[in-house]
């Protein structure tokens, strides 16, 4: 009976939350597939509680600033002191901010969704090359826009993964790129099979990144802070 005193214990467990607890039972079939089952259900319901737990400290964090600008400017909106043009401009600033925290909302679910491959569903076999040269297709009004050179050199790849949450990948990375690379730019992204591995690289050849943003490049959500500067000795800051 001591097997099974040891699920009931661990069952206790995850009804008290605690996730992380495994069961290992050795010596009958049955009860070796029972602790395969239970050490898998509770893989999944810890991925859960991430999405749950990053999904809330990501909408606080990312959330607030476009929420305090569409305040602001509503309630100046309330003053009857202001020209019909003062009230169109504040008009388009909530507009575009509202705009902004719809497209942040389906970022932080896209995210939240990729980063839990346990759980991820959908995944289907396609072109990789394909499919990064399509993102650059959709972002052709932007790095047009800045006279912006784009050198591609993709090997042919077929991977199996969720074909359109890869592609979100894809488009923040080039636009990104875009974003920070001076005028008639250059960016080079390459594809390549080395050794049954895929390797995918892109570079621009803009401002840079300093030693503080390097060592968060993969924390959510981390800007780094940029010094452009001007004429004398004033300095922008970009973030």
């Amino acid at each position: 009976m001591n097997p099974i005193r040891k699920v009931i214990d661990s069952i206790h467990r995850v009804a008290d939350g605690d996730f992380s607890v495994k069961v290992n039972l050795k010596g009958i079939g049955e009860l070796e597939e029972l602790s395969e089952s239970f050490n898998k259900m509770t893989n999944e319901l810890s991925g859960i509680e991430t999405l749950r737990s990053d999904f809330i400290n990501n909408f606080s964090h990312e959330f607030k600033t476009p929420i305090v600008s569409v305040r602001g400017f509503a309630k100046i909106l309330k003053e009857n002191s202001l020209s019909e043009e003062e009230r169109q401009d504040y008009l388009d600033i909530i507009i575009k901010e509202s705009e902004r925290l719809a497209m942040l909302s389906s970022n932080v679910l896209t995210l939240a969704k990729y980063e839990n491959l346990e759980i991820m569903m959908d995944k289907v076999p396609f072109r990789l090359d394909e499919q990064i040269r399509r993102s650059i297709i959709l972002l052709e009004p932007k790095w047009s826009d800045k006279d912006i050179t784009i050198n591609l050199d993709l090997d042919k790849v077929i991977y199996s993964s969720n074909e359109e949450m890869l592609q979100q990948i894809w488009i923040n990375l080039v636009d990104n790129a875009i974003k920070f690379s001076h005028k008639a730019g250059l960016i080079e992204i390459t594809l390549a099979n080395v050794n049954e591995e895929i390797h995918f690289s892109i570079q621009d050849y803009g401002v840079g990144m300093d030693e503080h943003t390097k060592a968060h490049l993969f924390d959510k959500f981390f800007q780094g802070m940029l010094l452009i500067p001007k004429k004398g000795m004033d300095w922008d800051f970009l973030w």
